[in-house]
């Protein structure tokens, strides 16, 4: 055997080796039941909390690197086990137009991400376009049609289809259609136009079209084509199509002065304009957490109490007419910093925090959709998102 052949040989078995070393190590590794993840309280105390000074906070970054934390034999590893034990959703208000809940155990990018579906990304139903045929109010024709565009509609745009996919066909899957005929007769005073002076018409549009060919056979042709009517849907007809709130003032009318319109509403996305957005806000903010690093007594309990503005602190009846500090309120904290400061005494006093993994999200829906609803269909977007992604990858 020649010395090539025999150092081929050699490398190729040293080779087998260190693969045999390698899937040992790992073997061993995913034998483990459970891989240490404690740290000292300091440490943990940094990677899990924002620390709110009197000058500014500190340690804001979340540590993501698995390997932050290797010297001291601890994983910081993402792990989905971890994640599904940890992670809630509590609930705190829920009322028609707006709902208060807790993420407890998720990464601020996917809060994050969740905000922006929320407001960019979650379709409804809006007024596109508006086919004006009488206007002699003082109101613009563009700043009615603005104005008809930022009305709320009540409609679930689960029921429709987006005009895009049917092409320039105008049909009841992708179209709602409202007219509008307001006029104020001379000698009578000033009127004011309403939301309410909406009226639905399930049947499609009215208007006949500008090239329409006059035909005493047929039907005129219309700015829409109408297989059926909108009431014939179930859901629909148990939930009428109109404008969410009926008090939306849209123009004023003087003595002789006359509105009549129709106004074509379609699905969108707020990403395209925000009249589809289907929230008037959607934010979250890190749990609060005040922690009293020493009792804190009389005079200054009182001190203390009437320096929080939105009232966090309380004050106790520890027995022989003494009086103590205590956190009654943390979730109302809004970091204002009042009580620290005043002096290092103060801040010696008081450590003010923030829960890096716990987020309070209020959603405030424009009435398109119950909040509830929006926050499912965000999740079912944010869903499809990382499909896509795993069949691109994969």
């Amino acid at each position: 055997m020649s010395s090539s052949s025999k150092d081929e040989s050699m490398s190729e078995m040293e080779e087998q080796e260190n693969q045999k070393k390698e899937n040992g190590v790992l073997d061993y590794i995913m034998s483990l039941e459970s891989v240490p993840t404690k740290l000292p309280p300091h440490l943990e105390l940094l990677r899990t909390r924002v620390l709110c000074n009197n000058d500014a906070p500190q340690h804001t970054d979340t540590i993501q690197y698995s390997g932050a934390y290797a010297a001291l034999g601890v994983d910081n590893s993402l792990r989905l086990d971890n994640f599904s034990q940890n992670f809630k959703v509590e609930v705190k208000r829920l009322t028609d137009d707006d709902m208060e809940f807790d993420m407890i155990g998720i990464d601020p990018s996917l809060a994050n991400a969740f905000r922006r579906i929320l407001i960019a990304e979650v379709p409804t139903m809006a007024i596109e376009r508006v086919y004006i045929a009488n206007n002699t109010s003082l109101i613009q024709d563009e700043v009615l049609s603005h104005r008809l565009g930022l009305i709320p509609i009540s409609a679930d745009p689960r029921l429709f289809e987006y005009p895009d996919n049917a092409g320039d066909d105008r049909n009841e899957k992708n179209t709602i259609v409202f007219k509008l005929h307001v006029g104020c007769r001379k000698g009578q005073p000033r009127i004011t136009v309403r939301s309410n002076e909406l009226k639905w018409l399930p049947n499609g549009s009215e208007l006949i079209a500008e090239d329409a060919k006059p035909s005493a056979s047929s039907k005129p042709k219309t700015f829409t084509s109408f297989a059926c009517s909108q009431e014939s849907v179930p859901e629909i007809s148990s939930n009428p199509i109109g404008p969410k709130y009926s008090d939306i003032i849209l123009a004023k009318l003087g003595p002789g002065q006359e509105i009549e319109l129709e106004a074509h509403a379609i699905k969108g996305i707020g990403r395209t304009h925000a009249k589809w957005s289907p929230v008037a806000t959607a934010w979250y903010r890190m749990l609060p957490e005040v922690v009293l690093l020493e009792n804190i007594e009389d005079e200054l309990a009182d001190e203390l109490k009437e320096k929080c503005p939105v009232g966090v602190f309380d004050i106790e009846d520890i027995g022989k007419g003494r009086r103590r500090a205590t956190v009654a309120r943390p979730r109302d904290c809004t970091l204002c910093r009042e009580c620290i400061r005043g002096g290092k005494d103060w801040e010696d006093r008081i450590s003010l925090r923030r829960v890096k993994d716990h987020f309070i999200f209020t959603i405030e829906s424009t009435g398109a959709l119950p909040p509830e609803v929006l926050f499912t269909e965000a999740v079912k977007i944010l869903e499809d998102k990382c499909e896509r992604v795993i069949t691109e990858l994969s």
